[in-house]
């Protein structure tokens, strides 16, 4: 029963940083299954890109209802980032064997400092609004936007979608809710090739976490993206900031604990 609710926690959690942000739904259950489940970090990525995807695909139709995705400029993302997933799967699988936690501490500090991020620099529309570029530049942004972000989701799984919003809102102007459901449209296909590669690499298949993960995932994300479309962005960022920067510590903490 403690896996079972371990699972439960772990999925809902991620599907709301999924819907709110559109992060990765790694950046909860990496964590989560690695410091208070034990799993293998190969592992527990593969489980959470499994859950991302659903997830992140019922997310982004939810923002696309209310006009907050942009399907044009995100194809441009969604290619090279499509390839370089694969390539990144492969060098986190090599990486896991040298290190096997090393993926999961890197997911906890990248969670602690997205958290710190989003509530001390909210990303308002006010902002994103004085930043303009040629449509060149904004093309080159967005296929070197692609390749890194593939490399970091199928690496690690997580940290795609914080560097998705960075890039749609930082480089290229975008509005939080327009950037976050387009990432939640990017993240669909980056999600689902990252799990494939992950499986096929020797990823271990525990069928109970990969069904309760993905169910609740699922849950958590609609209910979130509602919510984010119906709010204001401080508020927005805010929230998905206190909750990432709770999650990291705590994780960090129990995983470091002295026995």
């Amino acid at each position: 029963m403690y896996f079972i609710f371990l699972y439960i926690i772990a999925g809902l959690g991620a599907g709301i940083v999924t819907g709110l942000a559109g992060l990765s739904a790694a950046v909860v259950i990496t964590p989560i299954l690695v410091s208070l489940g034990g799993m293998d970090s190969y592992d527990a990525v593969a489980i959470a890109l499994s859950s991302d995807v659903l997830a992140s695909a019922l997310s982004a139709y939810t923002y696309y209802r209310n006009k907050n995705i942009d399907i044009k400029r995100g194809l441009l993302i969604m290619g090279p980032a499509f390839v370089f997933t694969v390539a990144g799967s492969y060098a986190g699988y090599r990486f896991s064997v040298i290190s096997p936690d090393g993926i999961g501490i890197y997911s906890m500090l990248a969670t602690v400092y997205l958290g710190l991020k989003f509530m001390f620099r909210p990303i308002t529309k006010e902002k994103t609004d004085k930043i303009h570029h040629k449509k060149s530049t904004m093309l080159l942004f967005s296929i070197g936007a692609g390749v890194i972000i593939g490399i970091i989701c199928g690496f690690a799984g997580a940290g795609g979608g914080a560097m998705m919003l960075f890039v749609l809102t930082v480089m290229l102007g975008y509005d939080l809710k327009t950037a976050v459901g387009t990432s939640t449209m990017i993240m669909t296909l980056i999600a689902l090739t990252g799990a494939v590669s992950h499986y096929s690499m020797s990823g271990t298949f525990n069928l109970t976490a990969l069904v309760v993960c993905m169910v609740f995932t699922v849950v958590g994300a609609i209910w979130a993206a509602r919510f984010a479309n119906k709010c204001n962005e401080i508020k927005l960022n805010r929230t998905v900031g206190i909750l990432l920067t709770v999650l990291g510590v705590v994780t960090f903490v129990i995983k470091f604990l002295p026995v």
